[in-house]
């Protein structure tokens, strides 16, 4: 490809919305261009970086023997209904009506369409094992798009699912997608590593996210340095710190003026904030809850929303809290009537925890839950933080952030047997098909690529997702022996199945040494009268930054052996 052709437009600054370096950088080397929040059109050099990505998880997928096929982005709502996530998806599913108003939906993923289809295909136990994979457009509508391609509303997604009859035959198709995983996260030059994770709106049994560690992520990821263990700070199971021992003492109203936090509260009254009761408010479902924890832990909003099987789960607004005669900053559970109350496990297995009375500036000394107040619903929703203990071998946690690239679900049963995806066992004996779900995102692959491998001076692209393999800067073009060199080189080159992109703009060198740094691509050769009097190419190797003076034969030799190690 000649740029003198080459759709694309480079920027010497970033652009002040791009915080993260992937963001800076797609724009500044004219991968993408933004259309509306969260929604990007692809340049011609971006698209070919996305079509690696995608070869290179079609060939994995195709190694594991999981099968392609593709699935309508537009579908039907009823399908949603059938599942019951039109309810759970919530907001983030994009509806629409068609001219006789049916409704349907923008699929977000392909679980209720991929069911229907299994269950027109999957008659026996015969039938399976069997793996179908797309690489297919999907919809979401988040509320807060961010980070360039981390977080979209329209993204390219690599959705498998598995279909077996039992649960051992599950664990089998688990390994081989997670297998897949390692091979194309290696191959495209994202170091990731595999952690618990939440199932979310999917749902299913078990799940694992395949993490790309970076402080620009925006997941918590807890990793345990003593066994190993490694999750989602929303998964992370950790030994809750001990509460103080004692026998439960009489309830006492205590004047606390000023003392609308628990910081201030434990100050005020000379104690820990373990010797605490946290009171929080959210609104579930429309419903206003309080949520009871101890002064010293936070709430985990994703197990509590698990735990409540909520839709929606947001914080009430100050107006809301008022009407549901709750005080702020000094509520509690203690005598309250109309308002539903959850507790958390910390607040019921402690005693003698200070209270808010819920009057402003008084607190309650001594409530114990089962005496002075009592639960509608007690669950395990503490938010596990950096230095808690691992619930496996109680060494301290260490926190790093990260992104999500890939995750890996056992669904079971969940939608066989709402989709109606049945089977008829060795007996005849009718038995609902065993899931699994497994998805990559793309983009977030391709953000993660750059975010990974990239300099002060722009991308560092991997030689398996490199847009092109070789770029090669003219020049002096106009010089026949400067001409003559570039057709043989490009010859070459397309000889032995390498592409180039070729510089054969008249801008100044300094120019095309910038932009080529930005582009990125793995090896560039300059071709310049100054160079073939030298006795050959200029050949620099993009991520070591080493130059070299080589004739054509060995400049070939030289492309290879960069391609050959990435």
């Amino acid at each position: 490809m000649r740029m003198s052709k080459l759709l694309l437009k480079t920027l010497r600054e970033s652009p002040a919305e791009a915080d993260l370096i992937s963001h800076q950088l797609l724009l500044r080397a004219g991968l993408v261009m933004p259309l509306a929040a969260g929604i990007y059109c692809y340049t011609p050099l971006g698209w070919r970086v996305h079509q690696r990505i995608e070869q290179i998880i079609r060939e994995e997928m195709d190694r594991s023997g999981a099968q392609e096929v593709r699935l309508p982005a537009l579908q039907p709502i009823e399908l949603w209904e059938q599942s019951g996530r039109d309810k759970s998806m919530g907001e983030t599913l994009f509806r629409l009506s068609d001219r006789r108003e049916r409704g349907f939906a923008l699929g977000p993923t392909h679980e209720e369409v991929v069911s229907f289809m299994a269950s027109r295909a999957i008659q026996s136990y015969r039938d399976m094992p069997v793996t179908l994979y797309q690489v297919q457009t999907k919809f979401r509508d988040e509320q807060r798009p961010r980070g360039g391609l981390i977080r979209v509303r329209e993204f390219t997604m690599k959705d498998a699912y598995s279909f077996d009859a039992d649960w051992e035959g599950l664990d089998r198709s688990y390994d081989d997608a997670f297998n897949a995983y390692v091979r194309i996260f290696d191959r495209a030059g994202v170091p990731v590593i595999p952690v618990q994770a939440d199932s979310g709106a999917i749902g299913g049994k078990d799940s694992q996210e395949f993490i790309f560690l970076t402080p620009s992520g925006e997941d918590q990821i807890l990793l345990c340095p003593g066994c190993g263990y490694a999750a989602n700070q929303e998964k992370a199971e950790f030994q809750l710190p001990p509460a103080l021992p004692g026998d439960p003492q009489p309830m006492t109203r205590v004047h606390t003026p000023g003392t609308k936090t628990i910081a201030e509260l434990a100050s005020f009254l000379a104690i820990e904030p373990r010797q605490t009761c946290k009171a929080v408010f959210y609104r579930a479902d429309g419903q206003p809850i309080l949520v009871a924890i101890r002064g010293d832990l936070d709430v985990n909003e994703v197990k509590l929303k698990n735990l409540l099987k909520a839709s929606d789960l947001d914080p009430l607004e100050d107006a809301a809290v008022r009407a549901a005669g709750l005080v702020a900053g000094y509520a509690s559970a203690v005598g309250l009537e109309r308002v539903r109350i959850v507790a958390d496990v910390s607040a019921v297995e402690a005693t003698n925890l200070v209270a808010g009375a819920n009057e402003v500036d008084y607190h309650l000394q001594n409530t114990n839950h089962g005496r002075d107040w009592k639960a509608d619903l007690v669950g395990n929703f503490a938010l596990a933080r950096d230095g808690d203990r691992c619930a496996v071998c109680q060494s301290p946690f260490e926190t790093r952030r990260g992104i999500e690239m890939g995750h890996v679900f056992k669904l079971g049963t969940v939608y066989s047997e709402s989709m109606g995806v049945n089977y008829l066992d060795e007996s005849g004996e009718r038995r609902p098909a065993v899931m699994g779900c497994y998805g990559i995102g793309v983009e977030r692959m391709l953000a993660a690529v750059i975010e990974a491998n990239h300099d002060d001076n722009g991308i560092i692209w991997p030689a398996e997702v490199a847009p092109y393999d070789v770029h090669i800067i003219a020049l002096n073009l106009d010089q026949p022996e400067v001409q003559q060199a570039v057709d043989s080189l490009e010859n070459a080159c397309a000889s032995v199945g390498f592409t180039t992109l070729i510089d054969d703009r008249s801008d100044a060198a300094g120019v095309k040494f910038k932009d080529a740094d930005l582009i990125g691509l793995p090896i560039r050769v300059t071709i310049s009268p100054r160079a073939l009097a030298r006795g050959g190419l200029e050949v620099r190797d993009r991520r070591s930054g080493q130059v070299e003076v080589l004739d054509p034969d060995a400049t070939l030799a030289r492309i290879r052996e960069v391609r050959a190690a990435g």
